[in-house]
C-alpha cells in the first residue's frame, strides 16, 4: 500500500509477488505526482520482487526526468540486493 504526503511515499505492508504489479502503478502514479522519496520503513515483509519494483521506480522516475531516493530501506532489502551484487545500485536517501 502506498500513501502520498508531499513529495514523500509511504510503503506499508508487504512488497512482495502477489503485490508487485499494484505497487509499481501506485508507485509510478507517486512518481508522475512529483513524488521523490520512498519510505520503506512500514514495510512488513518482502522478497526478491521487491528489487524488481524499485528498480522499475527508478526507471520511471529517470524516464520522467526526476530522481528517486528510499528512506529507511529494510536491512533484508539491502541484504538481498548485496547477495544480486545491486546494492550499489539503490538510491538511498
Amino acid at each position: 500500500m502506498i500513501q502520498i504526503s508531499g513529495d514523500r511515499v509511504v510503503v506499508s505492508g508487504p512488497m512482495t509477488l502477489p503485490g508487485a504489479t499494484a505497487l509499481l502503478a501506485e508507485g509510478e502514479a507517486a512518481i508522475a505526482s512529483d513524488a521523490s522519496v520512498f519510505d520503506l520503513a512500514a514495510v512488513t515483509e518482502m522478497d526478491s520482487s521487491c528489487l524488481a519494483v524499485v528498480f522499475a521506480w527508478m526507471r520511471a522516475a529517470k524516464a520522467a526526468g526526476k530522481s528517486l531516493s528510499l528512506l529507511n530501506p529494510p536491512q533484508s532489502l539491502l541484504s538481498l540486493a548485496a547477495v544480486y551484487d545491486v546494492a550499489d545500485l539503490l538510491p538511498q536517501h
